[in-house]
């Protein structure tokens, strides 16, 4: 079945880069594997930490992003358990394989003089919570196997949230999706739709482009450092 099967990576703002690689190398032991010029936008720096080859924590860096103020309830939640706008990242939570494995890492992060609580029991996970710079809500969770729906799926909760019965089964199930033999068109621009943020008269020249000429416009291949 064709999915998207995990985190390649999620990507922060930030206004301070140093402190972010610092803190997520050294409190939380994640290498630094990449920081570079972002590709294709003037002034912007973009790194990347590795948790595993294929989950990484990047970092964007552009000139503009000092200027504007966190704010509690907007910008950012503060916890696990506050709110902040819709779309915006309510908190990240990283992954162990043991609990051995968390506890070594709730030390570690204390022997850098960063407060942890936890780690507590969900039942799907255990977990721990602390603060990362620039007021990211933080949390290092272990399972021991895969979530089963069958206990995790709450009809009274997804029914809080609009979710009918019939859309829970399909959404646990989603219908399969075999590739044509000819690349779907670019359809038709409907502002009803999520949209990236561009600029109009640029983006409706980025929709008609083929996705030949994007690629050829705005790949970069090449490593900054040979």
């Amino acid at each position: 079945m064709i999915k998207a099967r995990g985190v390649h990576h999620i990507a922060f703002s930030t206004a301070d880069m140093k402190s972010q690689i610092e803190f997520f190398s050294d409190v939380l032991g994640m290498p630094l594997v990449a920081i570079f010029p972002m590709h294709g936008v003037p002034g912007g720096i973009h790194a990347f930490l590795e948790g595993s080859p294929e989950c990484l924590i990047s970092f964007v860096q552009l000139p503009a992003i000092a200027e504007i103020e966190i704010e509690y309830g907007k910008t950012h939640a503060g916890s696990g358990s506050l709110p902040s706008a819709p779309g915006t990242l309510q908190h990240l939570a990283l992954v162990v394989d043991s609990d051995d494995e968390l506890l070594a890492l709730r030390d570690r992060i204390r022997s850098r003089g960063i407060n942890v609580l936890g780690p507590i029991d969900h039942g799907m996970c255990r977990s721990m919570y602390f603060a990362g710079p620039e007021a990211l809500s933080l949390e290092v969770a272990t399972s021991d196997e895969a979530i089963d729906p069958k206990h995790w799926l709450d009809p009274e909760a997804a029914a809080e949230v609009g979710i009918t019965k019939e859309m829970l089964e399909r959404m646990a199930a989603p219908e399969t999706f075999d590739r044509p033999a000819e690349p779907v068109p670019q359809p038709p621009y409907d502002p009803a739709k999520p949209h990236m943020l561009y600029p109009k008269p640029v983006y409706e020249k980025l929709l008609e482009m083929s996705d030949q000429q994007i690629w050829e416009a705005v790949s970069f291949t090449e490593p900054p450092v040979e």
